[in-house]
């Protein structure tokens, strides 16, 4: 269990595709404490209304707040879209989420000012990637697919042969008739498929890897603040609301290396110490 002298950075997610965050931010900022927490027993958050979606992350945050945590990673695209203003607004720590790190990478990476973005149906319904690259510049293109499959073929292991490439083939086949150079992965279980979708792709196409432009956002942010511990080799602790025993399993294929994790629910908590202001 994590020093309660350390204060660690709290990651959550619906389920476990927040684990390719965590994978990023461990490799580059190895002397940092992660709590993760994989809403496991509602997943997915894509499926419901904003108002819910608010809900969840509302008490996903909260919980991670009792843990002291220093700062809160949404590491989950519907939750980013939906209440990211809102916690960022009212959270004393500051709240990173994963759509505008990878906005600003496309933006600072296309040469042609075509950006494509993959994402599962209610990313790519949010409009959240295309609203904030048109908001760095008004001037560019995005072409946006839903990848519906590519969730479950990457829980599976499924990330190479005939039938992940038959997928990919036919949802970037759009895309990439629309001349972009650039390709976001709008899903934190992409990640997984990146071989294959670059071989797809091919070398004219960039590949926005969300989780990896969200690890720099938070090293940029930490630092920033004075909040950088570079002290010791971070610890580790996971949670989920259900199926600790899968995610397990799921997260030797995500992270590279076993895991112990433990049974959490979500919790409104009232103290006022959290917020700068009532939500």
């Amino acid at each position: 269990m994590i020093s309660k002298k350390i204060n660690p950075i709290g990651i959550f997610d619906s389920g476990i595709g927040g684990l390719t965050v965590v994978r990023q931010i461990t490799d580059l900022l190895p002397g940092e404490s992660l709590i993760y927490f994989g809403d496991t027993a509602r997943v997915p958050y894509g499926t419901k209304s904003d108002r819910i979606v608010r809900e969840f992350a509302w008490e996903d945050s909260l919980f991670l707040l009792r843990q002291s945590v220093k700062m809160i990673v949404v590491a989950c695209n519907t939750a980013s879209a939906v209440a990211l203003e809102e916690l960022d607004r009212y959270l004393k720590v500051p709240v990173i989420g994963v759509i505008k790190p990878g906005a600003r990478a496309a933006v600072n990476r296309t040469r042609n000012g075509r950006i494509g973005v993959i994402g599962t149906q209610a990313t790519i319904d949010s409009g959240a990637y295309q609203t904030e690259i048109q908001r760095i510049n008004p001037d560019y293109q995005v072409v946006s697919a839903a990848c519906p499959l590519f969730v479950p073929l990457a829980e599976e292991g499924w990330v190479e042969g005939e039938v992940p490439e038959l997928a990919a083939r036919m949802y970037l086949s759009a895309l990439l008739e629309s001349d972009i150079d650039t390709l976001i992965l709008g899903c934190t279980h992409y990640p997984l498929l990146k071989p294959l979708l670059s071989k797809i792709a091919g070398p004219s196409v960039s590949l926005i890897d969300s989780a990896e432009a969200t690890a720099l956002v938070v090293a940029e942010t930490l630092s920033r603040r004075g909040l950088l511990d570079e002290s010791r080799q971070g610890e580790y602790d996971f949670y989920v609301s259900d199926l600790p025993r899968k995610f397990e399993e799921l997260g030797m294929r995500f992270l590279g290396r076993s895991i112990q994790v433990s049974i959490a629910e979500p919790w409104k908590a009232t103290n006022p110490t959290y917020f700068t202001k009532s939500p």
